[in-house]
């Protein structure tokens, strides 16, 4: 054992520093962030409504942190990670629907013709929704969901989508609920669809994901009670929708809001509206090299009106290719 009394202060402070008892480092702090303004106004929100007797002080059972999930958690191009769901679920349920070949837009997805899924518009992703996500228990859609994210890859990298998850975001997830947070995710992609993953990725419970859902219907087979999945909307949590969500399923206001496209525009106006301490970033999609480059004009996670009235209303956004030293875990 080293005597530490005994050794002079700068011997005192390498052992120290060996035995791993010094106090963190501000750049301890979100390692793969670089040490920008944006990480800086992120730890000084933290810093004031963890401190007690400061002005911005927030009890923990009030630091409630929402987060968009698909281009704020993981990537979402060159598109969203369940539409390559619902594309591999259309192949392998055509061969049961031969009147797919000539129905839009199944016919655009056997072709592999992605402009024609997109033209499409949000009627055709939902009828690709119902076709391919209902008829069947929740079980047993949660063992597909599980089985495509054991098997399935990114077009673009090769690796699992499981790992296509932003490795500072992961991190502002741990840091805030080091500080006494509760996480959320409110996406509007399907709950059921991210529920079986999030815990893994994210640290995230089932129960703290809001999602848009279809609807369930309690049933018998065999003697056994299941909840069936039917074709009709239920709920969709995007835009205005984000906002009723909180509400009716966390059912306390936020102080902490992330989000990446105007999806996620209400949801940011609401959460800093609100009287007292309320943070919302975006994160924008700048490095072409390492993941993609995009904002107005994409057709996922189109980064317009939110990205225009940010400054005015004091939202942080957050550079990826400038404010990231790394995008994702596995990555030199």
């Amino acid at each position: 054992m080293i005597a530490f009394r005994s050794l002079a202060p700068p011997l005192l402070g390498i052992a120290m520093l060996i035995a791993g008892v010094l106090p963190a480092t501000a750049q301890q702090v979100l390692p793969s962030w670089n040490d920008t303004a944006s990480k800086q106004r992120i730890v000084d929100f933290v810093k004031a409504t963890t401190t007690e007797g400061g002005e911005g002080f927030v009890a923990p059972e009030a630091r409630i942190a929402v987060f968009d999930n698909d281009g704020t958690l993981w990537s979402e191009q060159p598109y969203y990670f369940q539409l390559a769901f619902i594309i591999d679920r259309v192949k392998a349920l055509a061969p049961q629907h031969p009147e797919w070949k000539s129905k839009e837009p199944f016919k655009s997805i056997l072709a592999g013709d992605l402009k024609g899924i997109a033209r499409g518009g949000e009627k055709g992703l939902v009828d690709l929704g119902m076709s391919t996500h209902a008829g069947m228990t929740t079980d047993q859609f949660e063992k597909i969901v599980t089985d495509w994210f054991t098997g399935a890859k990114h077009p673009k990298t090769g690796k699992p989508f499981d790992e296509m998850t932003f490795l500072p975001m992961r991190e502002l997830l741990d840091y805030l609920r080091e500080n006494g947070f509760k996480t959320y995710i409110v996406s509007g992609g399907g709950v059921e669809f991210m529920r079986p993953i999030t815990e893994k990725a994210y640290g995230i419970p089932p129960e703290q994901v809001v999602g848009s859902t279809i609807t369930t219907q309690y049933a018998i087979v065999g003697d056994i009670p299941v909840l069936r999945r039917l074709p009709k909307i239920d709920f969709i949590d995007d835009g205005p929708g984000k906002p009723a969500g909180i509400n009716k399923f966390i059912g306390r206001k936020p102080i902490f809001v992330a989000g990446n496209s105007d999806g996620d525009y209400e949801m940011l106006r609401w959460v800093t509206a609100a009287k007292g301490p309320g943070f919302a970033m975006i994160v924008h999609h700048t490095d072409a090299e390492r993941e993609y480059a995009y904002d107005r004009e994409s057709a996922f996670g189109k980064l317009d009106k939110t990205l225009n009235e940010a400054e005015r209303r004091n939202w942080l956004v957050v550079d990826m290719k400038n404010d990231w030293r790394k995008i994702y875990a596995f990555e030199n």
